[in-house]
């Protein structure tokens, strides 16, 4: 199976770290400590330094040992989570443990993203930032019950409210612990990551089939083949993130289908596909 990503890795590996943490201080039998130990030692840094675990027991290999506080206390990941799958990782890690959730959304508009950005000390590439903005996922309560814990700030004009605003949300999340989620989970994530290979295999075969089009067409319009070669590879660059979008995106998520349904799930969001191909092969022959 491929191998997943960096940033994904490293994700993964966070949240290993803090549901080891929440077993610690919810005095359960905690896992063997996570991997790699470089992340697991930060986190124990960081839960020192804050005074919810003794110094003297996060050392040496040693099970770490909560201190005793009645106070409530709340983990705050700082992070994009652009796709909404991302935040629903976290938010099932609440429900494994009844815990509390809630996520803060700080609304932004592009060019200020850029503008903060090149003063960064290290700043990513403006592309980066672009296709962050095209990507991200907004809270819709509408939709998604699990994020009615929600609050949506706009992060380019602060204003005094927004204080009394996140202290209500976390209040409010406190008081309001996730259920634990007594449905037969398993057979439902068998269901819909069943339902979702069958989707993107849908969508891959008709994006092959768009693909040999579109070089056709190329190469009746004398595109010259030092061209074909590098239309070719962004052609299969936007095969990769299509698919990788769809796999991430709300299309499959938290959807169990039919046969018949996975294939119309997968034609309805070939046309963007299409669009995008053909529009990139019209750059290459008007060259």
């Amino acid at each position: 199976p491929p191998q997943p990503s960096h940033w994904k890795q490293s994700r993964q590996e966070l949240l290993q770290c803090v549901e080891h943490v929440l077993q610690v201080l919810l005095g359960w039998d905690p896992l063997p400590s996570p991997s790699p130990q470089p992340i697991w030692e930060r986190v124990l840094a960081a839960c020192r330094e804050q005074g919810l675990l003794t110094d003297s027991d996060t050392r040496d290999g040693c099970v770490p040992t909560p201190t005793a506080t009645t106070r409530p206390f709340y983990l705050i990941l700082d992070d994009n989570f652009y796709y909404r799958s991302m935040r629903y990782e976290v938010y099932q890690l609440a429900r494994k443990y009844s815990l509390s959730y809630c996520q803060i959304f700080l609304d932004c508009p592009l060019e200020c993203c850029l503008q903060r950005n090149r003063l960064r000390s290290n700043p990513v590439p403006d592309e980066t930032i672009r296709l962050m903005a095209r990507k991200i996922e907004m809270p819709d309560v509408r939709k998604n019950a699990w994020e009615r814990n929600s609050l949506i700030l706009r992060s380019s004009d602060s204003a005094p409210e927004d204080e009394y605003q996140i202290i209500g949300l976390l209040a409010s999340a406190l008081e309001n612990p996730v259920k634990p989620n007594e449905e037969n989970t398993e057979q439902k994530e068998a269901d819909r990551a069943a339902c979702a290979a069958s989707t993107v295999h849908q969508a891959d075969q008709a994006c092959r089939r768009i693909i040999s089009q579109a070089m056709k067409d190329a190469k009746d319009h004398n595109v010259l083949p030092s061209m074909m070669k590098s239309l070719a590879e962004e052609l299969n660059r936007l095969k990769a993130e299509f698919l990788e979008d769809l796999r991430q995106g709300d299309n499959l998520k938290n959807q169990t289908c039919t046969e018949d349904e996975y294939s119309d799930t997968a034609a309805s969001v070939i046309p963007s596909f299409q669009h995008k191909a053909t529009t990139l092969v019209n750059k290459y022959i008007l060259k």
